[in-house]
């Protein structure tokens, strides 16, 4: 039986981290990093990702950032093939990118529907695809997916996001069990409220505060709070783990109010 330290490192593996430019991404990225794994962060544009780089650098492992669109499959072919170009194989891949415009859904245009549901969904999805071809024939690996709260509760003003980040704990449970028979285990993480650049404006008002009161911990989260689930998720410590969502959101989803 192997060592529960053993378990949990990732010495000698690879990942590939959509959304990698982001504060989310570059957190979870930067854990894998610390657990072990050289990083090849996947990004829209380069210099949201060059931060991110650097910490991974920092940790002494190897960082490749690579500019591309998720609803791309040429971008994501590209990518994909980066890892195992420059990186050798691929052993994890965390599929982060993602966008939300919240509004009440009688005021969404059908842009938007395209623009959240392409981005979230359909390019998960084909990420997926072009991560387990890889995988598949290296005999196995880790997929994770960033899945969300909405997928469970219906908050108001997220009715798209909410629709999309359905779809992509559905389609995760699905891939889990086609791809079990290849030692493919497939995974989301569904964050809670988290406190980002991006929103902490949002979560300064007086609709942020009454969102905060409801989470039994009594906090938003950040970033950093991804680390222990992503590492556990993509290590041998959670190898018959498959098909399932953890949520990290301060008890948000037990909270009856």
């Amino acid at each position: 039986m192997q060592h529960v330290k053993q378990l949990l490192s990732l010495d000698g593996r690879t990942a590939l981290v959509t959304g990698g430019g982001g504060g989310l991404g570059g957190a979870m990225a930067l854990a894998l990093a610390q657990a072990g794994a050289d990083i090849v962060l996947f990004d829209l544009h380069a210099e949201p990702m060059k931060q991110n780089a650097a910490l991974i650098e920092e940790e002494k492992r190897r960082c490749v950032m690579v500019t591309g669109d998720v609803r791309r499959v040429e971008d994501i072919e590209r990518a994909v093939q980066t890892v195992v170009t420059q990186l050798g194989r691929l052993d994890i891949a965390v599929n982060s990118a993602g966008v939300n415009i919240r509004k009440p859904a009688l005021e969404y245009s059908e842009t938007e529907w395209s623009t959240i549901i392409d981005i979230n969904l359909k390019g998960l999805y084909f990420c997926c695809l072009q991560e387990a071809r890889v995988m598949k024939t290296q005999g196995g690996g880790r997929i994770i997916n960033i899945s969300s709260l909405t997928s469970e509760n219906g908050l108001p003003h997220r009715s798209i996001y909410g629709a999309s980040k359905g779809g992509v704990t559905a389609t995760s449970r699905i891939l889990a069990a086609e791809w079990a028979p290849y030692g493919i285990t497939v995974n989301c993480i569904g964050p809670g409220h988290m406190l980002t650049a991006l929103n902490e404006k949002y979560f300064a008002t007086e609709v942020g505060e009454k969102i905060r009161s409801q989470i039994p911990l009594g906090r938003f989260g950040v970033a950093a709070d991804l680390s222990g689930a992503i590492v556990f998720l993509a290590s041998d410590a959670a190898a018959y783990i498959t098909g399932q969502t953890v949520y990290i959101d301060g008890g948000y989803m037990i909270n009856p109010c």
